[in-house]
Parts: structure tokens; sequence; C-alpha cells
């Protein structure tokens, strides 16, 4: 009973920005880690961004430098700033959340359901 909802993706030109965003509802404690996955066609999905609440972040060696991961955990969101897009970057962007139900309880993966982005002129 736990959902997460993407939203923010869209078409931009080469060089332009989105931000991404992902807010999870349901039976929630906490919530661990958030992260952002991406798939292209025809292309394995892919870790993106990942973030430990209070904690490490993680980046693709590809988006470094351009992407900006963050939590707000008092929402249960997490966001994806994406600055000097390229083409390469059009893909199908998942949120991923790792959610503890219950206090002392152990925590669960969720996926939510994508959003695409393109870039393109």
């Amino acid at each position: 009973q736990v959902q997460l909802v993407e939203s923010g993706g869209g078409l931009v030109q080469p060089g332009g920005s989105l931000r991404l965003s992902c807010a999870a509802s349901g039976s929630i404690f906490s919530i661990p880690a958030m992260a952002w996955y991406r798939q292209a066609p025809g292309k394995q999905r892919e870790l993106v961004a990942r973030k430990i609440s209070g904690g490490n972040l993680n980046y693709a060696d590809s988006v470094k430098g351009r992407f900006t991961i963050s939590m707000d955990n008092a929402k249960n969101t997490v966001f994806l700033q994406m600055n000097s897009l390229k083409p390469e970057d059009t893909a199908v962007y998942y949120c991923n959340a790792d959610v503890r139900r219950q206090i002392l309880a152990p925590w669960t993966t969720y996926w939510g359901q994508g959003t695409q982005v393109t870039v393109s002129s």
C-alpha cells in the first residue's frame, strides 16, 4: 500500500533543464533511501542518482556535475534537478524508494510508473 508518483518530465531542447519529483504515499514510517533510474529505448535500466536519507549521494558518471538529487523527508519526496540536458539523457525516468512501513520493520523497495524525458531539437 505504498505508491510512488513521478512528475515533471517532458520535452526539452539540448542544454535545457527539467526538475523531476517523486512523492511517496501510503503506509510509511520512514524512507531510508530514494533513487532515480532511467531506461532508454533498446537499453538496460540504469541508476542515475541515489540518496541515503541524511547520508551519502551517488551519481552515474554520465550525469555528474549536471544532475542533483535531493530529498524532502517530511514530505516523502525526492527530486532530480537536471541541467545541461543532452539527447543521450532521453529516457523514461523511474523513481525508486526503500520504504520502512513500521518502526523496526525491514525496508521494502517500491517503484514508480515512470515519466518520459525527451531531449531533442
